[in-house]
């Protein structure tokens, strides 16, 4: 029973604290202070171009989609090897 009354007293506190503090504020964002947004045009090295958003009016990408590898399904998968093979090949072990 006094885990059910402090617990009431409590929650009365609570709301009571939470609400008197409270004033109505009504803000905006801060005029003049934000770059503005727009939609741009970006330019690949490849010669796509499509459009985004920006705040700057052209965008110039080096790699898009359109000619990205991973996207083309024409990537290179590189053998490197490592350090043990590159001893073994230069000492023809």
């Amino acid at each position: 029973m006094a885990h059910a009354i402090i617990l009431l007293v409590y929650a009365i506190y609570s709301e009571f604290a939470c609400n008197s503090g409270r004033k109505e504020v009504n803000e905006t964002m801060k005029q003049s202070i934000h770059p503005t947004y727009h939609v741009t045009t970006a330019t690949c090295a490849c010669g796509n171009t499509f459009e985004t958003g920006s705040i700057k009016p052209n965008l110039r990408v080096e790699i898009c989609s359109v000619c990205h590898p991973f996207f083309t399904g024409k990537q290179k998968f590189v053998d490197a090897g490592g350090r043990v093979d590159r001893f073994k090949k230069k000492y023809g072990i």
